[in-house]
């Protein structure tokens, strides 16, 4: 797998890591700057905040109790809230003194008996730290187990697990169905006939329907997946597991997966109307936690997505080696090109510049025909700057700050824009001179900051939110 060389860049970002315990509410954060009159409603964000319980830390990165973190602009004012999501696995941890669920990378301690008691009626973490979204009024925080979390968007409150999907791993990127207003969404099946699984949730439901199956004796690791007008894009990148492992090793998750390049990468695309399935079509091993976009461009699928060369990405995010300061592998905007009728697949990089944690102005791009991306980039070994990608010209513009670590960037369109790119940008930013945070809004055409609003402690580093117009 790949490696990387340790550096002191990362001195800075270390808080980032850091546990944080402290729930709270403030009705207003200082501003520096003004923020856009139109900007109104709340950034809501999930992820880990919690890597220690009693005498045992967790492993990886992936692994802390979730967060949920409100951010509501009106006026030109912020207010901010953070509360623990109030899973069972946080709740089972914070009255027990103990790990109690299997986590991404972290297992219970658990006796010979329990671990093959856990086999017939496992003990999935509902621990939702990665996305959010919403589907109709319902909030619904997520993860890659199947259990999702839905909470009260104004207390925070956790309300209850509002839909089973239909298998035992998930992804936490869904996508919205146009035409229903629901969400789409990937689950895989295990047994003795293990299956991957499109899925489509209704407003208002709780029962999600199966709308294309495929097969599969070893499946592969997915985080997201893509969407066309026409098609349901999979793709599977070679870092596979053995269902039995999954229940006989007694290893946490992730660790029960391989890497086997051999296989290469494949590409299946399902019919969004009749279900039907073609492909595979095979290029070269790659490695990917996100998709960017996909779209139809004459007989072709162009898929983007945000490719490592290996899946040493993952142990890379080991708390003990962010902790140590230890540098990250940086992942690269590429693009596949997958011809049908000619059963190929290309591919080809489209800006230098690094790019992960990737968002596009979905309501108008996704599925379509894009220009621009915005996500964070690296230069010193750990996420370092915020990126937006012009993909038609293939360049790129940065925005950047001595001793600040940018997350996610979260596009908000301005109302009635002409332009994809007219609107701002909202992003948790650690500065780690100071020891705090702070949100930081820019301009998403040009990437000038318009306004800064300092919270009073860290946020640890986080993964995606999404916003809520007011």
């Amino acid at each position: 797998m790949s490696t990387v060389t340790d550096t002191p860049a990362l001195a800075n970002a270390r808080r980032g890591f850091d546990s944080l315990e402290e729930e709270t509410h403030l009705d207003g954060l200082p501003v520096r700057g003004e923020l856009p009159p139109w900007l109104r409603g709340s950034l809501i964000r999930t992820g880990p905040a919690k890597w220690e319980v009693g005498d045992r830390a967790m492993n990886n990165w992936f692994d802390g109790f979730a967060m949920l973190h409100r951010f509501s602009f009106a006026g030109g004012d912020v207010s901010y809230a953070n509360r623990f999501l109030e899973s069972r696995a946080y709740r089972a941890a914070r009255d027990e003194g103990r790990i109690a669920y299997s986590e991404f990378a972290t297992d219970p301690c658990r006796s010979l008996f329990q671990r093959v008691s856990a086999m017939f009626s496992p003990k999935l973490t509902d621990n939702a730290n990665v996305n959010l979204t919403k589907l109709g009024e319902r909030f619904i925080s997520m993860t890659e187990t199947p259990i999702p979390v839905e909470f009260d968007a104004e207390t925070l409150a956790a309300a209850g697990v509002p839909y089973e999907p239909p298998g035992q791993l998930s992804t936490a990127h869904p996508h919205m169905d146009r035409a229903t207003k629901g969400m789409l969404n990937y689950a895989a099946k295990l047994g003795p006939r293990t299956s991957y699984r499109f899925f489509l949730l209704r407003p208002g439901s709780s029962k999600p329907e199966v709308i294309a199956t495929k097969p599969v004796r070893e499946p592969a690791y997915m985080h997201s997946f893509g969407l066309t007008e026409r098609w349901l894009v999979l793709a599977e990148f070679p870092f596979v597991v053995n269902p039995p492992r999954l229940a006989f090793s007694g290893r946490p998750y992730i660790e029960n997966y391989r890497w086997k390049p051999e296989r290469g990468t494949r590409f299946h695309l399902f019919d969004r109307e009749t279900g039907e399935g073609v492909g595979p079509f095979e290029t070269e091993a790659r490695f990917a936690f996100h998709h960017v976009n996909s779209y139809e461009e004459g007989g072709d699928v162009v898929v983007d997505i945000c490719t490592f060369p290996d899946a040493g990405i993952v142990e890379d995010l080991y708390m003990e080696r962010l902790r140590a300061g230890k540098p990250v592998t940086p992942g690269f905007l590429e693009r596949f090109r997958i011809s049908p009728e000619a059963g190929m697949v290309s591919s080809e990089r489209l800006i230098d510049e690094s790019i992960e944690l990737p968002r596009i102005n979905y309501s108008r791009c996704n599925e379509r025909p894009y220009r621009y991306a915005w996500g964070v980039g690296m230069g010193g070994g750990w996420i370092d700057r915020i990126v937006k990608a012009d993909v038609v010209e293939r360049r790129s513009t940065v925005w950047s700050e001595e001793g600040c670590f940018p997350g996610e960037p979260v596009f908000v369109a301005a109302p009635d824009a002409d332009d994809e790119d007219e609107g701002v940008l909202l992003s948790v930013v650690l500065d780690g001179r100071a020891g705090n945070s702070f949100l930081l809004a820019l301009d998403a055409r040009s990437l000038n900051e318009l306004a800064r609003a300092e919270v009073p402690h860290h946020i640890p580093f986080g993964f995606h939110g999404q916003f809520a117009r007011g």
